[in-house]
């Protein structure tokens, strides 16, 4: 029986599982936001709230604890000078996990974003569809059609200014 036993296996052995969290963690601290499957994501927002209370803290000790987990001074750099001054007045909940609603293609898993709760991110621009392909693909001819008509009736009216001023 599995009784409180709270950590997610997620199919592989200690160490590979280790790395991956840590690698996803210096991923969202790099990126602010990152996207994977919801287990994943679950997981490592357990870390993720737990290098952010590290870095709160801010000792010495504490920032040689978060490099001992997260094996990257450039992330452990980053969330100990912006990451944690972002949320300074915030007591836990620092990440939240949205569901995206549709699945992987290679096996149907459900996937997530994971990001941080208190950090404004600029989002992409939406992909757009080939409908929306089609659309300014027509769109296109028709303002090189508005544009070369003009030119044409430039022409005429400077040709019948020319055979005025001959005659």
């Amino acid at each position: 029986m599995r009784h409180r036993k709270d950590t997610a296996k997620l199919g592989m052995k200690s160490q590979h599982r280790r790395s991956m969290l840590a690698n996803m963690v210096c991923s969202l601290i790099r990126y602010n936001r990152i996207t994977t499957t919801v287990s994943k994501a679950k997981e490592a927002r357990r870390w993720a709230d737990r290098m952010i209370t590290l870095a709160k803290k801010g000792t010495l000790h504490h920032r040689r604890q978060a490099l001992a987990f997260l094996r990257e001074k450039y992330a452990v750099k980053k969330l100990f000078t912006e990451t944690s001054k972002q949320h300074a007045d915030r007591q836990g909940g620092y990440t939240r996990v949205i569901r995206l609603g549709q699945q992987r293609r290679g096996d149907a898993a459900e996937m997530a974003i994971l990001e941080w709760t208190g950090i404004a991110v600029a989002l992409a621009p939406a992909p757009e569809t080939k409908k929306g392909k089609k659309q300014e693909a027509k769109a296109a001819p028709e303002k090189k059609a508005e544009l070369a008509k003009p030119k044409k009736e430039e022409k005429k009216a400077n040709g019948k200014k020319k055979a005025e001023a001959a005659k």
